[in-house]
């Protein structure tokens, strides 16, 4: 297939880098030399020199062109070697929106979309589509622009990326793509943001008056309980210069703030509202004093009813029972202890946070409140503000809740003082911290179980390509060996063995969540009896087999295959657990979240779920190993008997599902595992999921295997294989930067009877093509590959030769490339390892398919 001209510029850029520069230079050089001879041959010599000197620079001028050309290739390589290995997200469109260049980064966090199109598709929410639609818009009109996206991502996860367009200078329809992964912070943010809201609620809406003023006795800020009190909004009184001693009337002990003979301590005045209303009111304030001890501005505080005051005691504990109107209706838990430790009083924001009466706190040490291991940490920073170490201390404690569980707390603790400056007391003041504990938690949690998960996918990946080599030589070897040969049988162990990695493999890709999932809505309790025969060979006689099903339970949308595999392993995850017998329950039921549930590290979100538990009486599992249980390669297991694969299989599918596992258990006592999946009301899409679209005839399911993590995966015997004609004709381009894996693909191709062209990686694809004498029938290429990638790769060909056939392989699962295979049904996909038989039979079933 000769080489066409094409005005499409990723065919026509690569021609051009592969050209040798322009000899224009070169020939006007020539040209001033002979006209500088003319000048001098017709009596004109400075005519003459004038034009030797010209030609002289430019001859400079184009060496030094042609030198800077040089070192510019260098820099350009460099700079792409360093998009490539970054792992900012990098992409660069054309004047049409077509991708011109994507580094890998790009793929990762875009779920391999390979067109404005496709990642159009994925973006979650009406405002994020517009704000998408504005970016596509900036980027054809040239003109700078950015923008936070949501987009939702299998399974069922929202991300947030901050995308931003940039035109590219000196390349007119050129743009520049950046997107940026915010999804943490905006989930940090929201935690901040419900805190300063809380805390503004709290400033505002306090029945007390706060206010500051600046040097002359202006308003800088004011709560809206002020303003309520003098009749004037509380904006009004930060923004219009209002001066705080035009609302005085008299002041009977302390001065108003602003005034330079202000002690700063605690006194009374009598207030006129705007209605002409007075009223008196207590005023504690003090100064923020700069370098040269000028008034900065004040923190002060009105407390306006006075009825109260019987004598002017000032003891801490009086001053408690005094205000308890203050004190005991603020949204934050206060807390007065005294000298010794104990409590003197508290307001019900605490005793709610306890779960307990007055009585119960009233009298009693603090620490006793406190759990044990924080109790030395907490005397010790409270010992140093009542010696005056610190002037106040802020701690984070954990302390038993109103409920089952702990809470997490941020203990803000000050003096108190008497009219004597002797302290007398200490106040504290706790936050309840929990909700963001557990947010910080969850967002560790998930960081880690995502950090495993692509390196377990990243490890399937390149062990695909090796079993793919291995199997493959292992077929090309049998086609020389019949089962007579004394090798044959060593030949079909080093298969069998390969079969077994490949079994292996895929259950990584299973934590990883990128495996090929062919959901459908089941009844659980019909698909758990089906198993329960099975499920009694597994454990053996001394173990009991129990199964509870709950009622009106509804569907679950699942993979049944997965489904199986998910009750088998936990089976025999707790059949391990009992060697001396035991007794082992599936336990069915429905449950109804009204809120979001905490479990451990995780978060439930509410809605109609259906519960599976699986418990066993065995010997449990150590705190310190609850953590990791659901890790690859971690197993408690004796070194031979397992791969520590099971529970990270499980864990995968039912999150790749979209529900929830957690595990409870304790040495000794047994472990329950308990999945949450999400119920489809009866009904619901059961047609469709157990029903073919296009001949109405129910969907065949095979009988479930059991898929342990130690479980053989059956090997391939051509003697139990029918003879059947793989060979074809064609010339068939083989892409793949794995040599062992391109090295078997093109034998194999060759033996059936195809004309096999190879490239290393995309780049090199595209010289062959140019270069090719023939046409190409099929493209068989890689997903993922150095430099230019499969999807890139079919996009640049197609642009010149749309009717090229195409099969895509990799060695993660076909969803990676799902949305291209959705929009183009010629594309078509083989999964890494695949056999010999696999990979001609693919070929052939695609050359022998019509080209549309």
């Amino acid at each position: 297939m000769k080489a066409q001209e094409s005005n499409s510029l990723p065919l026509s850029l690569f021609a051009a880098l592969s050209r040798p520069p322009p000899a224009a230079w070169a020939a006007g050089v020539c040209v001033l030399a002979a006209a500088a001879l003319a000048a001098w041959r017709y009596q004109a010599p400075w005519l003459a020199g004038a034009l030797v000197v010209l030609a002289g620079a430019s001859s400079l001028g184009a060496y030094k062109s042609i030198s800077r050309m040089g070192r510019d290739g260098y820099i350009a390589s460099l700079l792409l070697a360093a998009t490539e290995e970054s792992p900012k997200a990098r992409l660069i469109t054309d004047a049409a929106g077509g991708f011109v260049y994507a580094n890998p980064s790009f793929h990762r966090l875009f779920a391999m979309a390979v067109s404005l199109d496709a990642i159009s598709g994925i973006v979650e929410g009406p405002e994020s589509a517009d704000d998408f639609r504005r970016l596509v818009a900036s980027a054809r009109a040239g003109v700078p622009a950015e923008a936070e996206i949501a987009l939702r991502l299998p399974p069922d996860i929202t991300e947030w990326l901050r995308i931003s367009v940039q035109p590219l200078p000196g390349r007119r329809g050129y743009v520049m793509w950046r997107a940026e992964d915010i999804t943490a912070d905006r989930e940090m943010g929201a935690v901040r943001r419900r805190e300063e809201d809380m805390l503004a609620d709290f400033f505002d809406y306090l029945p007390v008056g706060f206010f500051s003023v600046d040097a002359e006795g202006r308003f800088i800020s004011a709560n809206r309980t002020l303003g309520e009190w003098l009749g004037v909004d509380a904006d009004e009184l930060r923004f219009q210069g209002h001066l705080f001693s035009d609302f005085v009337v008299a002041e009977e002990s302390a001065p108003p703030p602003g005034r330079a003979d202000n002690p700063g301590t605690f006194g009374e005045v009598t207030l006129r509202a705007t209605d002409g209303r007075t009223f008196r009111a207590a005023l504690a304030q003090s100064e923020k004093v700069d370098d040269e001890g000028a008034m900065v501005y004040s923190r002060s505080v009105l407390l306006r009813n006075l009825s109260w005051r019987d004598g002017g005691e000032s003891s801490s504990q009086g001053l408690v029972q005094r205000l308890h109107w203050l004190f005991d209706e603020a949204p934050v838990g206060v807390v007065l202890l005294d000298l010794g430790g104990n409590v003197a009083d508290c307001n019900r924001a605490f005793l709610k946070l306890l779960g307990l009466h007055r009585e119960a706190v009233k009298g009693h040490p603090l620490t006793e409140f406190v759990n044990r291991e924080d109790r030395a940490d907490v005397g010790a920073q409270l010992s140093k503000v009542v010696m005056g170490a610190v002037r106040a201390a802020h701690l984070e404690v954990r302390m038993p809740g109103a409920g089952q569980g702990e809470l997490a707390a941020s203990i803000y603790a000050s003096r108190i003082e008497d009219a004597a400056g002797e302290v007398s007391g200490l106040i504290l003041h706790f936050i309840d911290t929990t909700e963001k504990k557990h947010l910080e938690v969850q967002f560790t949690q998930s960081q880690k179980m995502q950090a495993v998960g692509q390196l377990a996918g990243g490890v399937a990946h390149d062990f695909n390509n090796l079993l793919t080599a291995m199997i493959g030589f292992c077929d090309l070897l049998l086609e020389r060996h019949d089962l007579a040969d004394p090798s044959f049988s060593d030949i079909m162990q080093i298969k069998q063995n390969a079969n077994r990695a490949t079994n292996l493999v895929r259950q990584l890709l299973a934590f990883s969540r990128k495996q090929t999932l062919k959901p459908e809505t089941i009844d659980p309790n019909e698909a758990i009896s089906e198993l329960s025969h099975l499920l009694g060979r597994l454990i053996g006689e001394n173990i009991e087999l129990v199964i509870e099903a709950g009622h009106d339970l509804g569907y679950i949308f699942v993979d049944r295959g997965q489904f199986d595999q998910v009750i088998i392993n936990l089976v025999v995850n707790g059949r391990d657990a009992m060697p001396g017998g035991g007794a082992l329950t599936i336990r069915t039921g429905a449950l109804s979240l009204t809120e979001p549930m905490h479990r451990g590290a995780g978060l439930v979100a509410a809605g109609e779920y259906v519960l599976v538990e699986v418990t066993d009486t065995g010997q449990g599992i150590a705190r310190e190993n609850i953590e990791h249980i659901f890790e690859p390669f971690f197993s408690t297991k004796e070194v031979g008997e397992g791969t520590g694969l099971g529970l990270s299989t499980v864990y995968g599918i039912i999150h790749q599902t979209g529900g929830h596992i957690f595990v409870d258990s304790a040495l000794g006592e047994g472990a329950t595992f308990s999945i949450y999946l999400p119920r489809y009301a009866e009904g619901d899409a059961l047609l469709l999921a157990k029903t073919d679209m296009e001949t109405g005839e129910p969907q065949e399911r095979p009988a479930p295997k059991p898929a342990t993590d130690d479980a053989d995966h059956p090997a391939d015997n051509p003697a139990d294989n029918p003879t059947e004609d793989l060979t074809g004709t064609g010339t068939v381009l083989l892409v793949e930067d794995e040599d062992a894996v391109r090295m078997f693909a093109t034998r194999a191709l060759t033996s059936k009877g195809y004309h096999v062209l190879e490239a290393g990686d995309g780049e090199e694809a595209l010289d062959v093509i140019n270069g090719a004498d023939e046409a190409i029938d099929l493209i068989i290429s890689d997903v993922v590959m150095p430099g230019m990638d499969g999807h890139t790769l079919i996009q640049l060909v197609r642009q010149e030769f749309p009717q090229v056939r195409v099969i895509l392989m990799s060695g993660y699962a076909e969803n990676v490339v799902a949305a291209e295979i959705e929009r183009d049904p010629t594309i078509h996909f083989l999964a890494k390892p695949f056999s010999l038989k696999d990979l001609a039979g693919k070929v052939k079933e695609v050359m022998e398919e019509s080209v549309v």
